[in-house]
């Protein structure tokens, strides 16, 4: 059988566990048992899907170690870097998708819209899509697919992942993770595929939904297969984050969180600051802050307690940052900083976390997603400038404000076109189970965590029923025979948009009129075969409750100016 072998990208050396592949004969068998096991899933109660959720993070939490150094040996991140931004937020999402996930998802009443309608009422059920896909990058191999298995298992469904072919070991642990679960058989598997064979398998077996985190071109691609069978998709595609540094920031703070935003993880986060705008005043101060912590930071063996920053993930991602790098001082840009290298960073894929100064729009670093730890800093004068430049990007998915305006702030933040606006932060929220994950323009469609990401784990059904039951009322008003209907529906329109309160009035009055017979007496057409054995006083007595109940309504109505 063929396997897949895992590289260190901090030192290039080949891992010695090798992950078999799923063969692709195997995938109609897999969604068979999913199908199965997911039906049996979904008549499951909420606290017995959490129970099982539970026995998976205990699991993983007795294993966080270990599932750290898989993640830093798979993806080039240090030990400290996979233990907070993919095991801790992992343990935390499985509370709150455990403890919430019910009182998101249960069935909910609509309120009555209108009068005219005070005999219907409405109730929002949450469905399981059934079997989702989940494919995820190399960037946060754990956190990222993770959490979305959790939320997609919560929501009652089964779930099909595929991680990046370069972290294919972090997808067996998270399948080693699942398993302590004791969920039923076939209900989560992981698969081994190259990337265009998954999603033409997935699609060929007739997936529910896709949800897919990785580049542009991928999910344009993923868009098109999917329009063949109208497959819904959950796009996550990248970000160009700006960061806005305005005049009355706390430096020091914004100076931080900027450089841990741009730098962390090698600067290949999908939230992480690529593009910051400093208010001009406080230019000079800000530069100097963030060359002098650029310089104090340390990048190399990830496994070492004194490196900041780990390796680049792959070798086609180290040519990109270099190929942005290169054109940026091409075009005049300068490096104003550089990180530290600490031990042997010669056979490994490292890249120095790099501060850029005098950068211009034209250059890539600007331009587009260099998924890499480099920071440009170009000064503003006005905050309606810093908006419009920030603004300029085909990417929408993050973007921060630094400022202790808390009014101004939010001021600014409401005018970034951008899924998820932090104030005096930067990217964290990708950890917080509880906040939407998501973007605008390219950066994708639909969300992932929070109460958006497990609507997007359901279908909205919406069941409607009477109040009354059908006997008291056989027929609705715009039901057949339509005689009478015109001057019926004409006096219903002056009482609902009525020119005042006599129109108001006599449009009640006239649909009283017409409503009431139709409403209440059955349309005998053939009397030999229909019963008219409606209970006459039962009839009356509802015909008394409209004739006094809906006036008072209306009254009400006018009162209230609707």
């Amino acid at each position: 059988m063929a396997t897949v072998a895992t590289v260190n990208p901090a030192t290039m050396e080949e891992l010695p566990k090798k992950v078999p592949m799923t063969p692709v004969e195997d995938v109609p068998k897999i969604f068979e048992k999913a199908r199965i096991a997911q039906k049996q899933w979904a008549a499951m109660s909420f606290k017995e899907r959490a129970r099982c959720c539970y026995k998976i993070k205990d699991f993983l939490a007795k294993n966080a170690q270990r599932g750290a150094e898989i993640v830093s040996k798979s993806n080039g991140k240090t030990l400290a870097d996979a233990l907070q931004t993919e095991i801790l937020p992992c343990l935390m999402a499985i509370d709150w998708y455990a403890g919430n996930a019910e009182g998101i998802l249960k069935p909910k009443s609509i309120p009555c819209g209108h009068i005219l309608f005070a005999n219907k009422a409405n109730t929002i059920q949450h469905v399981p899509v059934g079997v989702v896909g989940i494919i995820s990058p190399w960037n946060y191999p754990f956190s990222i697919p993770f959490g979305e298995v959790i939320m997609g298992l919560m929501a009652g469904n089964a779930i099909l992942l595929k991680v990046a072919t370069e972290s294919v070991l972090v997808g067996d642990f998270i399948d080693e993770c699942i398993k302590a679960g004791g969920l039923p058989e076939g209900l989560f598997a992981h698969l081994v595929l190259r990337g265009s064979q998954c999603s033409s398998s997935m699609f060929a077996n007739n997936v529910n939904k896709i949800f897919f985190t990785g580049s542009v071109p991928v999910g344009k691609q993923l868009m098109k297969d999917a329009s063949e069978t109208l497959t819904p998709l959950s796009l996550e595609l990248g970000g160009n984050d700006p960061a806005l540094v305005l005049e009355d920031a706390d430096l020091e703070r914004a100076s931080n969180g900027i450089l841990w935003a741009g730098f962390q993880n090698a600067g290949q986060s999908c939230g992480g600051v690529e593009r910051v705008y400093v208010a001009r005043k406080v230019y000079d101060k800000f530069l100097a802050l963030m060359i002098a912590k650029t310089k104090a930071l340390k990048h190399g063996d990830p496994s070492s307690t004194d490196a900041d920053i780990g390796a680049i993930s792959t070798k086609k991602q180290k040519a990109v940052i270099e190929e942005h790098l290169k054109d940026a001082l091409a075009k005049g840009a300068t490096i104003a900083a550089q990180s530290t290298p600490v031990g042997d960073v010669s056979k490994g894929l490292f890249v120095p976390a790099t501060l850029i100064t005098n950068p211009t729009d034209d250059m890539l670093i600007m331009k587009e997603e260099t998924f890499g730890p480099i920071i440009p800093l170009v000064p503003f004068d006005t905050v309606e400038e810093a908006i419009r430049m920030a603004n300029n990007s085909d990417l929408a998915l993050t973007s921060s404000v630094w400022t202790e305006n808390a009014k101004l702030g939010r001021k600014v933040a409401e005018q970034i076109e951008t899924g998820v606006t932090t104030i005096n932060d930067h990217l964290y929220t990708h950890g917080c189970a509880e906040t939407p994950w998501g973007g605008w323009k390219l950066s994708g469609l639909g969300r992932t965590h929070g109460e958006q990401g497990l609507h997007e784990m359901t279908n909205a059904k919406c069941i409607n029923t009477d109040i009354l039951p059908s006997k008291l009322i056989p027929r609705d008003i715009w039901w057949f025979p339509q005689t009478g209907t015109v001057s019926g529906m004409l006096g219903a329109i002056s009482f609902v948009a009525p020119r005042g309160f006599a129109d108001r009035m006599s449009g009640l009055a006239a649909t009283l009129k017409f409503a009431t017979p139709k409403m209440f007496a059955p349309w005998i057409v053939d009397p030999s075969i229909q019963s008219s054995n409606v209970p006459w006083m039962l009839g009356q007595a509802v015909k008394v409750t409209a004739l006094i109940g809906i006036p008072v309504a209306a009254s009400y109505y006018y009162k209230a100016g609707l």
